[in-house]
């Protein structure tokens, strides 16, 4: 088997209409031996900001010079962006092996792509000697996959907002409840969330005596020593959740200031130069996140692409105002396509990524804004692709 069939695999097991739950990556895990009692880790939880959140913690972690583990998803370019540890990303050869013998295996249940890729970082976490790693949970937190982590020393919740409803019961108060419910009994709690999704967080750690630190009623623990390397203003809160994350876990403030200051997202707010024009792009697939992203800019002109599955919708409707001009694309298999993207707002759709980038670079150029790229991880990665960039560089890091 080569590593692109192993991949094939992996995105083709699904959990064939069965619910949510962990009776899949228990039993994955239970034949593996239980890697992940190996490990202590931080689960990270939330609407949006869970990736940034990891790539921050990611940093301090190697500046700290142990052994340590990474997870994040999606992935922009390449499978094992999803598997990160000290000696870099999961190999190729660690993949095949695992599919070997995942399909080799008849489990009780119909396994899934997510429960599979879990239970494979898991395992490679323990293999390479992690000392700490940052998960990031999927979709949900209490019937996530993720939630089988068995040595949590953090649990963050970013935020709460309005995404994957349909799967989390259908209003705001249900997806609350489904990512507080990954609230462990002592473990402490860090939280950005407001309002409802609040509420919920903090009557859930009152009844299972988690100490719980929220964002909003500040403190030192969440100050930051330095200026956050992720652009946008919205990444000064994730960056102070990971702040408050790393003193919980007794890091030293050297390891903060560096970590905050070193961290590297791709596809989150990434800027570069096309032909002359500055470009922009980022990830939001979400209303929260596109609330977000807009404020960043007085104008710009959007290459949107995103899928049936999200709220594009409401995502349009928040970035219209600001769009000088835009241009439909398609942004990866099972995206909309020219039909339903044109009954939002009146545009030039273009099959081809790189073609709607160009087209809008035109624009571009002739009067200085810049071109924003957004609307799902999955165009953006395809940019990268297409534009042969690495999105899983990391520039150097001193040990402190």
């Amino acid at each position: 088997m080569t590593y692109p069939e192993a991949v094939e695999w992996l995105f083709a097991q699904s959990r064939a209409g069965a619910p949510r739950g962990l009776s899949r990556i228990r039993e994955l895990l239970q034949r593996l031996g239980h890697p992940e009692a190996v490990f202590p880790a931080v689960h990270v939880i939330g609407t949006n900001g869970k990736g940034s959140v990891v790539a921050y913690l990611e940093a301090a972690f190697k500046v700290a010079g142990e052994p340590f583990g990474a997870t994040t998803s999606p992935h922009l370019i390449d499978f094992r962006e999803r598997i990160r540890t000290h000696q870099g990303p999961i190999p190729e050869a660690e993949v095949v092996r695992f599919v070997e013998w995942a399909r080799g295996q008849h489990f009780q249940e119909p396994v899934a792509f997510f429960d599979l890729t879990t239970a494979l970082a898991f395992r490679h976490f323990a293999s390479v000697g992690v000392r700490m790693a940052a998960v990031e949970a999927g979709v949900g937190g209490v019937l996530d996959a993720t939630h089988a982590l068995s040595d949590v020393r953090v649990t963050v919740l970013t935020n709460i907002g309005e995404d994957h409803l349909e799967t989390l019961g259908g209003s705001l108060e249900g997806v609350a409840r489904d990512k507080a419910g990954a609230i462990r009994a002592g473990v402490p709690v860090v939280t950005g969330a407001e309002g409802l999704g609040l509420e919920v967080i903090r009557s859930i750690a009152a009844e299972r005596a988690a100490p719980l630190y929220v964002l909003s009623e500040g403190g030192p623990i969440f100050d930051l020593p330095v200026q956050p390397s992720l652009r946008g203003r919205f990444q000064r809160q994730n960056a102070r959740l990971a702040a408050a994350v790393l003193r919980l876990l007794g890091y030293a403030e050297a390891v903060v200031s560096t970590g905050l200051s070193t961290a590297v997202h791709p596809g989150r707010m990434q800027q570069l130069t096309y032909r002359g024009a500055p470009v922009v792009l980022d990830g939001a697939h979400n209303p929260p996140a596109a609330r977000a992203l807009v404020e960043e800019f007085e104008g710009f002109h959007l290459v949107f692409g995103a899928f049936p599955r999200k709220d594009y919708h409401t995502i349009l409707r928040t970035l219209l105002p600001k769009a000088i001009s835009v241009r439909y694309t398609y942004a990866a298999r099972g995206a909309l396509r020219a039909e339903a993207l044109l009954q939002e707002y009146p545009a030039p759709y273009f099959e081809h990524p790189l073609e709607a980038l160009e087209h809008a670079v035109e624009a571009a150029r002739a009067d200085g804004k810049p071109v924003l790229v957004t609307g799902s991880l999955y165009l953006v990665g395809e940019m990268l692709r297409l534009l042969e960039i690495e999105p899983s560089a990391r520039p150097p890091i001193e040990a402190v």
